[in-house]
């Protein structure tokens, strides 16, 4: 992942030095539980804790380097450990092991930990629009359907379904996390052929992980399952960004994201005040999404396994960790910097003349024994000369003889307090644990 879309805390754990670390020490583990097993010595066990090597820019260049000569990374690896060690205690390191019990371990537990991570700022994002939604709880504004006035709603009501989604994000993420959190040492076509189970056990143990059965390598629908964690984050973050992106149009205005003192909008166009980040968050669900793909397709491998899925992990795994929880972080700080003008919201749903009360006008004239058909007709004639001529849709239906209802009765039709009547519901279910 660029730089610029990785934050330093979710990149440390994917950085060579942090693997490196978590691949010594699944090796020492599983030494020390030869050890216990009566098949390494005790003291060549201790021997390989005691001097097992620091895992350093110098320990990973020495690394890269042995690596030209093995063309294999996990044999580099070993090299340079029973190198720094030292024999004869260092030939004990890797004992029966094969290279995808060190990998597939430690990517199971770097993935683990990422989530950890995702998980915490999921919370913080959800805290956030759970703000926000009761900040503007009762906030009217105009619903939209196909990108045209519809009925009236709540700023409030909109956010607290996505946070409700995030809710459900957060679920598929604790699944996904779960599924995850798995240890594999059982040798070369995943038979303990050359390795006693307790040794998986042990290791799987000390560090959280549990023990599954494999093939020579964890079956990788486990992965994909995280990646789909992933890419469902980045498309409820997009679901938001877009919304406030159309909100924030000059048309409609009537959201902005916040604005930094200094900050520039356009490098030709002073007077622009753009939304950077809610279009920023709707590339990188593409990317996130398109990871999944990835993961899709390494799920189907040749027999016990083969290396196809191992370069496109490389990428996939640690860039669809960062950004997932990078868009969390840069959305909480959009939802928490948000202005609403919630002027602006009133005087957009006032703008279409009052026919967005069209639903309630026709439920009262079938009330008064007209046929619903009829009724729709007669408001859709008049909606429609209310758009056209610009006037106030209460007026003409109060004017037009075939209106066989009330005044009283159209005024409950045009009553903003009795069409949001029933826009709290939605708390109720932000407030439910079951939602």
């Amino acid at each position: 992942m660029i730089e610029r879309y990785s934050l330093p805390e979710m990149a440390e754990i994917f950085s060579d030095e942090s693997k490196f670390r978590r691949y010594l020490e699944i090796e020492l583990l599983a030494t020390a539980a030869h050890s216990e097993l009566g098949v390494v010595p005790r003291d060549h066990a201790q021997t390989c804790r005691d001097r097992a090597p620091v895992v350093d820019a110098s320990f990973v260049a020495d690394v890269s380097e042995r690596e030209r000569v093995t063309d294999h990374d996990v044999a580099a690896f070993v090299d340079v450990v029973q190198q720094r060690i030292g024999l004869p205690a260092a030939a004990w390191i890797h004992h029966g092991l094969t290279s995808s019990d060190v990998v597939d371990t430690a990517w199971c537990w770097m993935l683990r930990d990422a989530a950890t991570l995702i998980d915490r700022a999921l919370v913080d994002f959800y805290e956030a629009l759970v703000t926000l939604a009761n900040k503007h709880r009762t906030t009217a504004m105009i619903g939209r359907t196909h990108g045209v006035h519809a009925e009236p709603t709540t700023f409030g009501a909109k956010v607290a379904l996505w946070a409700l989604q995030i809710r459900r994000d957060r679920e598929r993420l604790a699944l996904a996390t779960k599924r995850i959190s798995v240890c594999k040492l059982s040798g070369a076509v995943g038979t303990y052929s050359n390795i006693d189970p307790q040794v998986e056990k042990h290791v799987g143990s000390a560090l959280g992980l549990a023990p599954v059965p494999a093939t020579q390598v964890i079956a990788r629908d486990r992965h994909a399952e995280y990646l789909w964690a992933c890419a469902s984050i980045g498309t409820t973050i997009e679901s938001v960004a877009v919304e406030l992106r159309h909100l924030q149009r000059t048309e409609v205005n009537e959201v902005r994201e916040g604005f930094n003192v200094g900050q520039k909008g356009s490098s030709a166009m002073p007077h622009k005040r753009n939304p950077i980040s809610s279009e920023t968050l709707t590339g990188l669900s593409r990317v996130l999404r398109a990871n999944l793909q990835v993961g899709l397709q390494d799920v189907a491998l040749w027999h016990e396994r083969d290396i196809s899925h191992s370069s496109a992990e490389r990428i996939v795994l640690p860039d669809s960790s960062m950004l997932a929880y990078y868009v969390l972080r840069r959305a909480t700080k959009l939802v928490t910097n948000l202005e609403v003008d919630t002027a602006q919201m009133l005087h957009n749903l006032n703008l279409m003349q009052g026919v967005v009360f069209s639903q309630s006008v026709l439920l009262q004239l079938v009330a008064s024994g007209m046929s619903r058909d009829d009724a729709y007709r007669l408001v859709q004639e008049l909606a429609a000369k209310a758009i056209s001529t610009g006037t106030k849709f209460r007026e003409l239906l109060a004017s037009d003889a075939r209106i066989k209802i009330s005044s009283q009765k159209l005024d409950e039709a045009f009553n903003l307090d009795s069409a949001l009547k029933r826009a709290h519901l939605v708390f109720d279910a932000l407030n439910s644990a079951d939602a």
